[in-house]
Order: C-alpha cells, then sequence, then structure tokens
C-alpha cells in the first residue's frame, strides 16, 4: 500500500505512535497537530484518509471534519477519549466516517484504516467507470475538441472553453452533424429558432468568435471550416 494517511492530534506521541503502527503497513504518514494545520497538510498533499483528534487548540476535530467535508469526501477517523454516543453522533454527523475511542487497540485502528481505505477506493472506482461511461455518451467530439450535452461544457484538449449560448448551439449542432454542411440560413433557423433574413453577418460573426477560441490559426482552421458559397460544417477527426 502507498496511500497517504495524515494524523492529526495535539499530542505528539500519539501521533508518533500511531505512524509507527502504521508504516509497516506501507502507509505514507503525514502529521499535523491541530485543525489548522490539518486543513493545511490538505491543500499541499494528496491525502486519501485522515485519522484526527476532537480535542484540539486552534480548531477542533469537529470543525475541521465539517471545514474538509465542504470539499473533499476522503474518509475521516475521529480519535476521542469520550466514549459517550452524543460524542460519536456529534462526529458522525459532522461528516466523519468512523469513531475510535482512546486508549485504542493498534490492531483495530489499522484494521479500520484499512477498511475504510478500500471502501473509498472501490467507491472512486465505480464513480470513475459510471462517469466515464456516461461521458462517453453524452460527449460529442472531433478530435480535442469536445462538447458535453449534459453539462454544457466545452473542452479543447482537456482545457475548458467559455463559449456563449448561442455558440455553444451552434457548436453543438455542427459537432452533432459532423462533415455535414449548413447555410447561414440553416444555421440561423435552428439555432436561433426563427425565421432567417439577411442572417448571413450575424452567423459570420458568430463562426469568427467561435473560431478565435477553438483553432490555433482561425485563418487556417482545423475544425471549424467554411464551404465557400455554401456554409459551414466542423470536420470528422478521430
Amino acid at each position: 500500500m502507498n496511500e497517504n494517511i495524515l494524523v492529526v492530534d495535539d499530542d505528539r506521541e500519539i501521533v508518533d505512535a500511531i505512524e509507527f503502527y502504521l508504516k509497516p503497513d506501507g502507509f505514507n504518514i503525514f502529521k499535523a497537530y491541530d485543525g489548522l494545520q490539518a486543513l493545511e497538510a490538505l491543500i499541499d498533499n494528496n491525502i486519501q484518509l485522515i485519522i484526527m483528534d476532537i480535542m484540539m487548540p486552534n480548531m477542533d476535530g469537529l470543525k475541521a471534519t465539517f471545514k474538509i467535508r465542504e470539499s473533499k469526501n476522503i474518509p475521516i477517523i475521529l480519535l476521542s477519549a469520550k466514549c459517550q454516543d452524543m460524542d460519536k453522533i456529534m462526529g458522525l454527523n459532522m461528516g466523519a466516517d468512523d469513531y475510535v475511542t482512546k486508549p485504542f487497540n493498534p490492531l483495530e485502528l489499522s484494521a479500520r484504516v484499512k477498511s475504510q481505505l478500500r471502501r473509498y477506493i472501490n467507491l472512486g472506482n465505480m464513480n470513475n467507470t459510471l462517469n466515464n461511461e456516461h461521458e462517453m455518451k453524452n460527449t460529442l467530439r472531433s478530435g480535442g475538441l469536445e462538447l458535453n450535452t449534459d453539462t454544457k461544457i466545452v473542452k479543447l484538449d482537456g482545457d475548458e472553453i467559455k463559449v456563449t449560448p448561442i455558440e455553444y448551439k451552434i457548436l453543438e449542432l455542427l459537432l452533432s452533424n459532423q462533415g455535414k454542411v449548413f447555410s447561414s440560413k440553416e444555421l440561423y433557423e435552428r439555432v436561433w429558432d426563427e425565421d432567417a433574413y439577411n442572417c448571413e453577418k450575424t452567423v459570420a460573426v458568430h463562426i469568427r468568435r467561435i473560431r478565435e477560441k477553438i483553432e490555433i490559426n482561425s485563418k487556417d482552421p482545423k475544425y471549424l471550416k467554411v464551404v465557400w458559397g455554401i456554409g459551414y460544417k466542423i470536420e470528422k477527426i478521430n
């Protein structure tokens, strides 16, 4: 195992002891001594699991858990000398995944760490598979140009491109019909959803703006082509 675990406790001896127990299992241990340090450690490091005490100075474990849950779903195991059910409930309500009371059995802590990591990794793999399958079904692509019809996000070589609603609709129409040439009139009626009248300049302006965003050289476009005297198309590129 090479997972990164953040251990947070104001008692440095406990932090060192947990490191001693978990390192033989191949875990990389990062240390913090209050909630604020824990938040900073999460910014600087790719952490897969947190073991955190509740009673700490500056920011306690409950507040830190609440802040962490605003942006991360990694497993959090809370430690406390208290064993009342209310403390466990508070910790879980704040977003903790598990709760271990002090003094703890090292073998039990190790088993809980491994159990939480298995769930986290398996869930991540399942979500990635589902997200990838969903993205494949709902993304229109031509080479490095892609448009997701659910998120309404346009990307070029992996980077998001900011487009207006009209530019998005033009791209969606052309990417849905790669290789097909649309006249200015057809584009206008399909995108603006109204009768076309002297629409050539309006369409041309939007085409130019799209090209400026998706083409390296708008005068020699890779994707959005003009078929002179006929209209516009997006090339099919594998």
